[in-house]
């Protein structure tokens, strides 16, 4: 990041952890001097409408924030930059030593990396990746009210999903999860698609499974409910539109209702 000149102009991006500032909805709009940015500093991470979007460095102040969670219903490549500014920031704040050597690090200029001035070691942006996964069984989905959503009415029923392993592929990782969750096997797993997810720095990726064998034996620390649920019998609430684990238990539905389909023909 540079020094933020005054004259400097468009769209800014203020965050703190995984929310951002925005002025009546909207991020501000103008330039540096006006909302008093120019003593702080930034760079420039992309485009927002046509006109140059800056990310800000974070550090505290009262100014209220939003939870990037609620943006979700913005354009995909939009939703996507947000998060970047959001994962860069992260970087930049939980780096500024060096792992090695305890040093101070700097910023580098070549690139997107912070680099200890004392032994060079150099690191650059940590994602973590996290497998998500909808299993089917022929006209039915799986779907799990995990206890972090757990709600006296009930609360959300979304799909598996857990951090990649060390030396662990994502199929296996897939794999691993659903057993340790539910207690079942699931076999013919593809890639589906994936998301960024900058609550702080994972990064999705989603994936189709089909059931193979077992029992649903819930693991108690981590799941509170998991059920079986036809596609033309009514769901209950689902994460939100935006979200890959929406759109992978859209496209499981659909693949119920073809099997079903098939079925009767």
């Amino acid at each position: 990041m540079h020094a933020i000149l005054p004259a400097d102009f468009g769209y800014w991006l203020l965050t703190q952890g995984s929310h951002l500032y925005l002025i009546q909805g909207k991020l501000p709009y103008g330039n540096a001097s006006s909302f008093g940015f120019d003593h702080l500093k930034g760079m420039r991470i992309g485009e927002w409408d046509n006109e140059p979007l800056w990310l800000l460095e974070q550090h505290d102040e009262t100014r209220d924030y939003v939870n990037l969670r609620s943006l979700l219903a913005l354009p995909e490549e939009k939703f996507y930059l947000l998060s970047r500014g959001v994962e860069i920031n992260h970087f930049l704040k939980t780096h500024q030593f060096c792992g090695r050597c305890g040093h101070r690090n700097m910023q580098t200029e070549d690139e997107l990396a912070m680099q200890c001035g004392h032994c060079g070691y150099r690191t650059y942006p940590v994602i973590h990746p996290s497998i998500i996964v909808a299993v089917r069984r022929g006209r039915q989905i799986l779907l799990a009210n995990h206890k972090r959503h757990y709600q006296p009415e009930g609360g959300m029923y979304t799909t598996l999903a857990g951090f990649v392993e060390s030396g662990e592929t994502f199929e296996q990782a897939v794999m691993r999860e659903v057993w340790e969750e539910t207690g079942i096997k699931v076999k013919n797993i593809r890639y589906f698609g994936s998301q960024p997810w900058a609550f702080p720095n994972s990064q999705m990726v989603g994936f189709l499974a089909d059931y193979d064998s077992g029992e649903l034996v819930l693991q108690e620390t981590e799941i509170h409910d998991a059920q079986w649920f036809s596609y033309h019998q009514p769901l209950p609430e689902l994460p939100p539109t935006g979200t890959i684990a929406r759109k992978l238990i859209h496209a499981t539905l659909e693949l119920c209702q073809a099997a079903d389909h098939k079925k009767e023909s």
